[in-house]
């Protein structure tokens, strides 16, 4: 069993070999039984390491890569081989494997061979599918991983006696590195300098729930957080030689991650497996039962459905259209740490924005439209005077303010000599300059500072009205969040720096205030457009949020953070902390705890919250909210714990991300309403052929048809798109609503087409077109069926299918959103080619002759009558749609209290199925939890669509290790226990270790090794 030690135990005398760093190989030099570089002394570290004070130098350092290697674990590369059939391994791709099995070994009989036309051409289409995804993925994945390059870790290291900030992947043994508040730990370190307390969040390692303070000559381990305090370590491990790189290699095998991507490819495949699994049953019992075919002509049949109504494509284009929209984000300045964070970050309902820095500049200025004159001097000589008395040179943030207002900080003080200058200080909480005006020799005095400290230093023309105003002033500016600045100023008649004056004057009080972005309130008005209600969390006074709301055009309904805990106010109409902080527009003297508990609250009642934070108390909020996100110049804990990292500062670029990811939600969500309405309209429209008809549909056009849709509709993926006016999320009841209207509208134009060219004959007299006769029961396939009928069939079948992508990618009429001119053109091809062989082709292994230009013209006009009323379909239905999504915005957006009916309406939300499947955070932190049979299934089979969402994974080291190690449920770590990596082990490191897998029951026996 490992030791029951503590942490700081006193440390060892070892016998160092000479340079051991240079001779030890790697594995004496940490095996622990020999070599503990946790418990030696330090100078015996430093001895051991070959290191000193000032750093490694150059040769050192290039050594030290050679041998240990770079300061990171090495992905695990999966052979490219295996890789690719992998693409051919998940339940759509089974279906179609499926069909290929029945076309070469089941379509036998009959006098006939096997259907190897049909055999060939799934294996292609397989195998075309799976190369097109394999070379997407790679694609898409070298773009996701030069996204999260920007992203690299840093640490700040002293080599060559120079401090210098640089790759955390280039430390070495031996480096000496300086950690502070906010810093990610980059390597295990033993701590050789403490400014202060320093305390180390080691929480996402070893599970420990506080942070542990650490003092000269304790270990610290990579991956933890500088919570408190400032030091200097030396480094002792990198990468596999760290804690977590000698406790990742005891876990044998993790299952991959259930993403929420996955999980929806499963629902949307199952619905389409579930749907041809339905119609096939259907057809068997009508072909065989009632019609009595014979046995290879509804094996024929059955190919149809089985080859298209499989959306073969769609893993493909729901993966890559993510990885080009990450990269597509990062050209907005917002890089995303988790690509499938996208799809959350469409679905975001409520923005909780800190306020300095996001929402204003961070930068003190004077609101000159607002400043108080108590004398005859203009408002542009009281700011001079003003910056007269400030120090230009070490100034702080007043000064910096009042400087900058002026204008030219080296103009400030032309014409003037300075005498005596006393700067600000807690006590008088005045400045104080006493100059000389070299033109005539005349002096003067000027103070600014509290408006009371410099009333109480005037004396001069003061009166009771002025001290009145200049109160009511001050109160004024206080309700409006405005802090006030006085400036006074006396004649100093002797001439002398410390001569006595004629008495302070009042001369005027300055407004001061952080003012927002001068994008700031324009883009607050774009979020409420698009159904995403900001609310401002700050820690200033509740006079100055308030200000800064109206200022914005948030609001002005904000409450103080005592309010979480003691509830709604007494003069509210709130009828309890949730419905306060839903309708509140911020809250101020908020704490990194108030953000937490605000977004935990929100999530509860069904929003999905994006949170915006810097500093290292706010990590725990973001890893919280649905999408966190780190401003520019955050610290790396907020990086490490954010999904999204912003380049450059400011709201408008959150909303252009909101924006961004909205239409690549918008071109997945468009490409499945499409995919399954093309399954149901395949379904639907031939068995009621077949039905209705005894129309046997050859399966090798159907093939064709697939073939010619998806090298079409992978375009999609950069389609140019209107993003959604409100929250998108993955409603698959809403999606599967359209995709059965649509389908089965598609397939009514099939069936009716097919009625009145075969049934009537309107065609023929019309337009001088051949006629059909229905073959009787003598002939081999009695029906409706005749080899140009197919060709005629085909060409309705794909030119009006592939048109529904240019219904399905618009929100109003379709010719009034311009689509890409990839996809435009590809449709074009696509349908040439099948205008040509439905025209022309004469083939009679698949029964299809060529109908002429006569039989083409009719369908093109045909369906183009068809196509504008799926436009009236689309809206009707968006309409409905649109209609929930207002009401529910209605709530978020009101001041007023919620109504009983709004609250129901909320919980059922929450409940339904309709609100999509869980975030992917919920995923992620509730995989312990129980599911639904129905998300219990899509778990299930969504483990086999990995292949096709690996490169969206960014995040290559577990962001909670410790609660990795503590899982018990189906995904929990396999651990492989092997003596020579356990004495790899630190002596600290392995009581930590030890604690850790002692908790896993399943593996007692392994902890007590």
């Amino acid at each position: 069993m490992a030791p029951n030690m503590n942490e700081n135990s006193k440390s060892t005398n070892v016998d160092i070999p000479e340079h051991g760093v240079k001779n030890l190989t790697v594995e004496e030099m940490y095996n622990k039984e020999k070599y503990d570089l946790s418990i030696m002394k330090e100078g015996d570290v430093f001895k051991m390491l070959d290191t000193k004070r000032e750093g490694l130098n150059d040769d050192q350092i290039k050594e030290r890569l050679e041998k240990f290697g770079y300061n990171r674990l090495e992905e695990k590369t999966q052979n490219p081989i295996i890789q690719f059939l992998l693409f051919m391994w998940n339940p759509l791709s089974w279906v179609m494997e499926a069909a290929a099995i029945v076309a070469i070994a089941v379509s036998n009989g009959g006098g006939r061979a096997p259907d190897w036309e049909d055999f060939v051409g799934i294996v292609l289409l397989l195998l075309a599918n799976s190369i097109i995804g394999f070379i997407e993925q790679r694609n898409a994945g070298s773009a996701v991983k030069a996204l999260m390059a920007s992203l690299a870790p840093e640490a700040k290291v002293k080599r060559n006696g120079q401090w210098k900030v640089m790759d955390a992947a280039e430390l070495v043994a031996g480096d000496i590195i300086g950690v502070k508040l906010g810093d990610m730990i980059p390597a295990d370190a033993r701590l050789i300098v403490a400014q202060g307390e320093v305390s180390v969040d080691q929480a996402a390692l070893t599970g420990e729930s506080l942070p542990v303070k650490k003092k000269v000559g304790d270990e610290i381990f990579s991956g933890s957080t500088c919570k408190q305090g400032e030091g200097e370590a030396v480094v002792i491990g990198t990468g596999l030689n760290t804690f977590f790189g000698r406790a990742a290699k005891l876990v044998g095998s993790a299952n991959d991650e259930i993403g929420h991507l996955q999980t929806i490819l499963a629902k949307i495949g199952n619905f389409c497996i579930i749907a041809i699994s339905i119609f096939i049953i259907a057809e068997i019992f009508v072909m065989y039962a009632a019609f009595h075919y014979d046995y290879r002509r509804g094996i024929n049949n059955i190919l149809v459905l089985l080859i298209g109504g499989i959306p073969i494509a769609m893993p493909t284009v729901l993966s890559v259209t993510l990885a080009i929209g990450a990269r597509q984000l990062s050209e907005h300045k917002a890089i995303v740490t988790h690509v499938t964070a996208i799809e959350e970050l469409a679905a975001v309902t409520i923005l909780c924005s800190d306020k300095t820095g996001t929402l204003t500049l961070n930068k003190l200025v004077i609101d000159k439209e607002t400043i108080k004159k108590y004398s005859d001097i203009e408002n542009d000589d009281i700011i001079r005077y003003a910056a007269i008395a400030s120090r230009s040179e070490n100034s702080d943030a007043i000064d910096n303010c009042v400087i900058s207002t002026y204008g030219d900080k080296n103009k400030v003080r032309d014409g003037i000599e300075e005498l005596d200058f006393k700067p600000f200080n807690p006590t008088d909480k005045r400045t104080e300059i006493t100059y000389k005006q070299v033109n005539d020799g005349s002096v003067y005095r000027i103070s600014k500072g509290m408006s009371h400290a410099i009333l109480d230093l005037c004396t001069r023309d003061k009166t009771d009205e002025q001290i009145k105003q200049l109160n009511t002033d001050v109160n004024q500016f206080a309700d409006r969040g405005l802090r006030a600045l006085a400036v006074a100023i006396e004649d100093v008649s002797d001439g002398q720096k410390d001569g006595k004056g004629n008495g302070f004057k009042l001369i005027g009080l300055l407004p001061i205030y952080d003012p927002p972005r001068e994008d700031t309130k324009e883009t607050i008005e774009r979020a409420l457009q698009l159904g995403v209600k900001v609310k401002m969390l700050t820690g200033d006074q509740l006079a100055i949020a308030k200000e800064t709301g109206r200022r914005l055009g948030i609001g002005d309904n904000m409450f103080l953070s005592k309010t979480l805990k003691e509830g709604p106010p007494s003069d509210s109409n709130y009828r309890d902390i949730d419905d306060l902080i839903l309708h509140a527009d911020g809250f101020a003297g908020v704490y990194p705890e108030h953000k937490y508990e605000i977004v935990e609250r929100l999530q509860k009642m069904g929003h999905m919250v994006a949170m915006t934070g810097d500093g290292v108390n706010d990590a725990p909020a973001l890893a919280k909210a649905n999408v966190g996100v780190a401003v520019a110049n955050a610290s790396d804990a907020a990086r490490s714990a954010a999904d999204i990292v912003l380049t450059e500062p400011g709201l408008s670029v959150i909303i252009d991300a909101i924006l961004g990811s909205r239409q690549i939600f918008q071109r997945m969500r468009n490409y499945a309403i499409y995919t399954c309405s093309i399954t149901i309209r395949i379904l639907v429209g031939f068995s009621v052929l077949i039905f209705a008809y005894k129309f046997d549909f050859p399966s090798f056009m159907i093939l064709i048809l697939a073939i010619l849709n998806d090298g079409t509709i992978l375009t999609i993926s950069k389609d140019r798109v209107k993003p959604s006016p409100y929250p998108n999320s993955w409603h698959l009841s809403e999606i599967f609503t359209y995709a059965i209207v649509y389908g089965t509208y598609l397939a009514a134009s099939t069936i009716v087409f097919f009625t009145v060219a075969v049934q009537t004959t309107f065609f023929q007299e019309k337009f001088g077109v051949e006629y059909f006769q229905y073959t009787s029961q003598l002939h081999t396939n009695p029906g409706w069926n005749h080899p140009m009928l197919n060709s005629i069939i085909y060409l309705q079948v794909s030119t009006i299918s592939q048109a529904l992508i240019f219904i399905t990618r618009s929100h109003s009429f379709f010719f009034l959103e311009r689509p890409s001119i990839v996809l435009v053109g590809t449709f074009i091809i696509a349908q040439l080619i099948a205008t040509f062989i439905a025209v022309w082709a004469n083939w009679s292994f698949t029964h299809i002759h060529g109908c002429g230009w006569k039989w083409a013209a009719i369908v093109w006009i045909w369906n183009i009558i068809w196509f504008f009323p799926l436009d009236l379909l689309k809206i009707a239905l968006r309409t409905y749609f649109d209609r929930q999504q207002k009401q529910n915005m209605a709530e978020t957006f009101a001041a007023e209290p919620s109504t009983e009916n709004q609250r129901l309406q909320r919980q059922n939300t929450i409940t339904s199925d309709s609100a999509g499947p869980p975030s992917r955070h919920l995923m992620r932190m509730n995989t312990d939890q129980g599911l639904s049979p129905n998300d219990t299934f899509a778990q299930a089979i969504a483990r086999y669509y990995i292949p096709h969402t690996q490169h969206l994974s960014t995040a290559q080291r577990y962001r909670n290790f410790a609660k990795l190690l503590h899982n018990t449920n189906e995904q929990s770590p396999r651990f492989m226990v092997n003596s020579d990596e356990l004495q790899r082990f630190s002596l600290v490191q392995a009581h930590h270790a030890s604690k850790m897998l002692h908790k896993k029951n399943d593996f007692a026996e392994t902890t007590s090794v």
